[in-house]
């Protein structure tokens, strides 16, 4: 008989105390959706209380129910429930690469910032490793396409994701949602909020997650997957006085889930006396083994699966004053993240590329901006930003099979970045608007000591080799730009708002830190800026259809990709970022919502993006790319069908949901490409498929309220094989990161 963990103990006592408080709660309100009319959804994409329908943005909202029936439970999800949107998890890790409408950076190790800004309740998560936690107790996720700089802390050139939680209560209420689902997988997450007096209000919110494992070890049967994650926040908010308003949030996290073993797509011959690795035909097999002595020198035992030992903490003082026709906001932040992350980057029980990462990341950020309130002719925001990164990465790997060694790569980083920013906007009419933004920034990184050690020796010795190394690279990059923003909004119908956009938007530029000796390829690589211009058509049709549309053409300068260099050292190809002088993408997206009649939803979106590169660009064979396209999922398509249909006093909600992700192909300037007949010469294993995705629930609740729900879903309905990611570390073992399959659950939610 398996006895209780300690988690799974707290999350059965934590739902006994929210069942015995929600059976007597008083009805909610029932949903607007069931009233076959849409709803008014409120953001705060521009830094202020407003109608989704009234912002000149190509935005989407996404609700936790959508969240829920979308399956999303971390950022990466989201690429199956929003346009143009992808995240590529980098060799299955905790690194995640965002990708918005063709604007993405992709780099496995954790010191450059996403060309994606993720902001949680105004907060700016520079680095992608910083993306991992869980999403709970969320109220919604605001996608914003296209620059970002004018109103925001961090500048982006491809959009921002913005999470906004659930924010402290006045009245008492509590909640709490168990998920149980294939292969043992439980989830938990619940919240209590209140007043406490004077005042003071105050939200606690928990969540956890144990089990899952659906992969299993090809040879030793054993499995992978587990999670392990528990997670809170405690925000404190206080009325000081009629004017005054502050909140402090702070938080924590604890990971010490498995992560995602990958799959060999191709046949892998190591020659004599290892046998040949034939390419996985299913997405459940995988492979791991870790050597004594690189085990020893890393610190882990050597029966270690892929897992993480991650912790994550933080704290965030917002503050609020009322000035009398404007609001002063600022935003104190420090977080502090310790990545520990082993991988097994050869699927297999050989030591080709054996993985481990030990991070030590802290951001300290202030943001403070005034913003004009009421409603007159004219809105204004203006604000400072300040953020100082410091980051300490060693990465460790086991070549030991090929290479006959083990490599560390460590460094330090420090970043200090400051904005000027403002936006403001002017009704010329009643009818037409216009807006002007404008951005000053200034950053300064410097890399330090960087440094590739090499050791042949069995248990590994790495200061033998650090003794024999001479000292680190050391590279420094300093740069000031500016970028701003002109708009037109017309009120063309009381309903319908037309919108035109010209924008600039930066990136930062950095470094690449990857196993290398080779000096060139530690040069620094420069910001990459991009121009956009869009057209959009917001339009509430009747009170049931609402159709949003945009189309956007974007030109590029000095885009940041990864090409690479070649390492005498290890005698192999090491990647290494550079700019493409000149490129551009083009696409267009559609949104649309319909509620035809009482208790049906239906929703629909559609992206479509095409890029080229504009001028000339060499890869390492001296070929050039000129006129080649981009490579990045052109078509994106999805949406949800629900209908709820009445039980007397109870309720019936089915929904599916639905997304389609296009191929394409991945590491293509490794490739050998023609200009003159357009073709590749010699084709990589690198091209992900196309695939669909489908989701499914049912869901029975009270005809007049959300007090409680019991839910039965499926995810990956019709069990689809697919790779979110193909890549080697070491030519010529190719792996990919696979889909999970399907899988069934029960979830149970209660609330007053």
């Amino acid at each position: 008989m398996n006895r209780p963990t300690p988690l799974s103990l707290t999350l059965a006592l934590a739902i006994a105390a929210t069942l015995g408080t929600a059976q007597a709660a008083p009805p909610a309100p029932a949903p607007a959706a069931d009233s076959g009319k849409l709803e008014d959804v409120v953001v705060t994409a521009q830094r202020r209380e407003e109608s989704a329908q009234s912002v000149g943005i190509a935005l989407s909202v996404l609700t936790i129910d959508t969240l829920e029936d979308a399956g999303v439970t971390k950022v990466n999800d989201l690429q199956n429930a929003t346009p143009s949107l992808e995240v590529e998890p980098a060799f299955g890790s905790g690194q995640a690469q965002f990708r918005l409408r063709g604007v993405g950076f992709i780099d496995y190790t954790s010191n450059n910032s996403s060309s994606v800004a993720i902001n949680l309740d105004g907060v700016a998560m520079p680095y992608p490793i910083q993306t991992q936690g869980q999403l709970f107790d969320v109220a919604r996720v605001e996608v914003l396409r296209g620059p970002q700089g004018t109103l925001y802390g961090r500048n982006t050139t491809g959009g921002a994701v913005n999470f906004i939680s659930n924010r402290p209560t006045e009245e008492l209420s509590a909640g709490a949602e168990l998920n149980y689902g294939s292969h043992e997988a439980v989830d938990f997450e619940g919240f209590l909020s209140g007043g406490l007096g004077g005042g003071v209000r105050a939200r606690l919110s928990v969540a956890g997650a144990e089990g899952g494992a659906w992969q299993r070890n090809r040879d030793t049967g054993e499995k992978l997957g587990d999670r392990d994650r528990i997670a809170a926040r405690l925000q404190f908010e206080w009325d000081a006085n009629s004017r005054t308003n502050l909140r402090l949030t702070l938080h924590a996290s604890n990971d010490k889930s498995d992560t995602q073993g990958l799959q060999l797509i191709a046949d892998r011959n190591l020659g004599p006396p290892s046998p040949t690795l034939t390419a996985d035909t299913s997405p459940y097999a995988t492979g791991w083994s870790l050597r004594p002595g690189f085990a020893s020198a890393i610190g882990v035992d050597p029966g270690s699966k892929p897992s993480l030992n991650n912790q994550n903490v933080g704290a965030v003082l917002d503050l609020n004053v009322d000035l009398g026709g404007a609001k002063l906001t600022s935003i104190t932040s420090y977080n502090k993240l310790i990545r520990r992350e082993l991988g097994d980057w050869d699927a297999s029980q050989y030591q080709e590329s054996d993985i481990y990462f030990h991070d030590h990341l802290s951001v300290l950020s202030e943001e403070a901006r005034v913003a004009s309130t009421g409603s007159g002719p004219t809105n204004w925001v203006a604000g400072l930003y300040y953020s100082d990164e410091k980051l300490k990465e060693q990465f460790y790997g086991d070549f030991y099979q090929r290479l006959g060694g083990a490599a560390l790569t460590q460094y330090e980083q420090d970043g200090k970045v400051t904005g000027l920013f403002g936006q403001g906007d002017l009704k010329f009419t009643d009818q037409l608007k216009g807006i002007l933004g404008l951005r000053f920034e200034h950053e300064k990184r410097d890399l330090e000591n960087l440094v590739t050690l090499f050791s042949v020796s069995d248990p590994v010795d790495y200061s033998a080799a650090f003794n024999l190394s001479g000292g680190g690279l050391n590279r420094s990059l300093s740069n000031s730009d500016v970028s701003g923003k002109l708009g037109l909004e017309y009120q063309w119908l009381p309903k319908t708002l037309l919108y035109a956009t010209l924008s600039r938007g930066v990136k930062s530029g950095g470094f690449t830190a990857h196993n290398t000796l080779n000096q060139a390829a530690v040069d620094p690589f420069q910001p990459e800026k991009l121009t956009a211009l869009e057209v959009g058509v917001k339009s509430d049709i009747s009170s049931q259809l609402r159709l949003n549309a945009s189309a956007f053409h974007y030109e590029y300068r000095d885009q940041q990709i990864l090409s690479k260099v070649h390492d005498a050292v290890s005698n192999s190809d090491i990647g290494r970022f550079i700019n493409a002088p000149k490129s551009r993408i083009d696409g267009a997206e559609v949104e649309l919502t319909w509620r035809p009649l009482d208790g049906l939803e239906i929703s629909q979106y559609a992206g479509y993006k095409v890029g080229k590169f504009t001028d000339t660009i060499l890869n390492s064979a001296n070929v050039d790319f000129n006129g080649r396209d981009i490579d990045f999922p052109k078509l994106s398509y999805g949406g949800e069908i629900a209908y709820t249909i009445p039980l007397g006093n109870l309720r019936l909600r089915s929904e599916v949901n639905y997304s389609y992700h296009d191929t394409y192909s991945q590491l293509f300037l490794l490739e050998t490409w023609d200009p003159t007949s357009k073709q590749l010469q010699t084709p990589l294993q690198f091209s992900i498929d196309s695939y669909w995705l489908a989701n499914a629930s049912v869901t029975l609740l009270p005809a007049a309220s959300k007090a409680w729900e019991v839910s039965l879903y499926c995810r990956n309905l019709t069990d689809q094989k697919y790779f979110l990611t193909k890549n080697y570390f070491l030519p010529a073992t190719n792996v990919g990161l696979a889909g999970e399959p399907t899988t069934f659950g029960l979830r149970l939610r209660f609330g007053f």
